[in-house]
């Protein structure tokens, strides 16, 4: 009964102002580049547009959506992170699921084990990872944003003790009717496990969608950049020279609205895919973590 003491409401209602305010603070910024990228160019530039566009247009959406290296890197996004979430997702499976099991069964669990937490606390760093994806050949392409980053450890044991609270009467009356791992991981693991799938994998698109760092150590070539590195040059370093600029056209568009609608345009996939993922998101957050 301690939920109804004055105590706990009070702690409720002061967790839920907090978490209100802190959803305000998240979404203000987005509506005010979202007024910003809707805006003409003379008050965009002078900084009168709050969170209402002035002189309401779609000049720089159109700019933005007309300009092909844009298009090109949305599109190497798009490609890098159905790859890398695929990718990601198929490597964690395999190897929680090898991991679940007891010594008895899996003899080099342990040897596997060990050897996954310390990859993870002890990484190779980034010079030695450059070099390593160098000598692979694969700078400049989508492999090098793809294959350093396959291995989530961290997902992976959250997965392996989702699979290990599974009732084992289960997989063994599969065994016994002459079921194969592959059928028991496919047929009785997975369907029981999506609530955590889908919340690793919403882990995983959201950061192959907004990683820019590796686009700016792997790809040397501008036209290969990924979305989040494309804009990280323009909006951070300044470099406007991957606009694909018009002088004319320049003299009528402000360059702050066309980076607000790229930004925009940039967060809108993350945006519209989260609330297809958002029920399983509780569930599957705290499913691997809970010990009995």
């Amino acid at each position: 009964m301690y939920y109804k003491t004055t105590g706990y409401r009070l702690f409720t209602v002061l967790n839920y102002c907090i978490l209100l305010l802190a959803g305000i603070l998240c979404i203000l910024p987005i509506i005010h580049i979202l007024a910003i990228s809707f805006s003409a160019s003379a008050p965009a530039n002078s900084h009168l547009v709050g969170l209402w566009p002035v002189d309401f247009n779609i000049e720089s959406y159109t700019k933005t959506l007309n300009n092909p290296n844009f298009s090109r890197a949305f599109v190497i996004s798009l490609g890098r992170t159905v790859l890398g979430t695929f990718m990601t997702m198929s490597v964690i499976i395999l190897a929680g699921y090898a991991l679940s099991k007891d010594a008895s069964v899996f003899k080099s669990r342990n040897i596997y084990a060990w050897y996954f937490v310390f990859t993870m606390l002890f990484t190779g760093g980034m010079i030695p990872s450059y070099i390593v994806v160098r000598n692979l050949h694969l700078m400049d392409t989508i492999w090098a944003l793809v294959l350093p980053g396959a291995v989530q450890v961290f997902n992976m044991i959250l997965l392996m003790n989702f699979f290990k609270a599974t009732p084992k009467e289960m997989e063994e009356a599969a065994l016994i009717d002459g079921a194969g791992h592959f059928t028991v991981l496919f047929r009785v693991y997975l369907p029981l496990a999506m609530p955590s799938i889908a919340t690793l994998s919403l882990f995983s698109i959201v950061g192959n969608w907004n990683a820019w760092f590796d686009g700016l150590l792997y790809i040397n070539n501008y036209r290969n950049y990924p979305l989040a590195t494309f804009l990280q040059t323009i909006i951070v370093q300044q470099d406007f020279s991957k606009l694909n600029p018009d002088v004319n056209e320049l003299k009528n568009i402000s360059q702050r609205t066309v980076k607000a609608a790229q930004i925009f345009i940039g967060i809108l996939p993350v945006l519209i895919v989260y609330p297809f993922l958002q029920r399983f998101f509780v569930k599957g957050i705290v499913l691997g973590a809970i010990k009995e």
